[in-house]
């Protein structure tokens, strides 16, 4: 089993940033692919970045693409989603995932491991 769980998140003003933290526990994923989504209200849950601890190969949406950084530490277990530019359609609910591969997917059932989940707003 893998345990993840997600911080940082908040209410940030437009232009702002936040950078979110993805902590796993339990199994290593060092060996897994990681994946950021969010769900914003009335939506359905998003591929927002991947990442992959072997080569650190990087994976964006392209409504993020140039604005949001995905990297993660190896020593401390932890993925994060570095978030700039922000703007009001950035609002959801952000979680971190793991699957048992070690390939990036943008599908959401193809990751096994969930976090509850870090609200994100953007006040315009």
């Amino acid at each position: 089993q893998v345990q993840l769980v997600e911080s940082g998140g908040g209410l940030v003003q437009a232009g702002g940033s936040l950078r979110l933290s993805c902590l796993a526990s339990g199994r290593t994923i060092s060996s897994r692919a990681v994946g950021w989504f969010r769900q914003a209200p009335g939506k359905e849950r998003q591929f927002v970045a991947g990442f992959i601890w072997n080569g650190g190969s990087t994976y964006y949406a392209d409504s993020v693409k140039g604005r949001f950084t995905i990297s993660g530490d190896n020593a401390k277990n932890t993925v994060y989603l570095q978030m700039t530019n922000l703007n009001p359609e950035d609002t959801a609910v952000y979680f971190c995932a793991s699957r048992e591969s070690s390939l990036i997917s943008i599908l959401e059932w193809e990751y096994k491991f969930w976090g509850q989940g870090t609200q994100v707003t953007v006040s315009s």
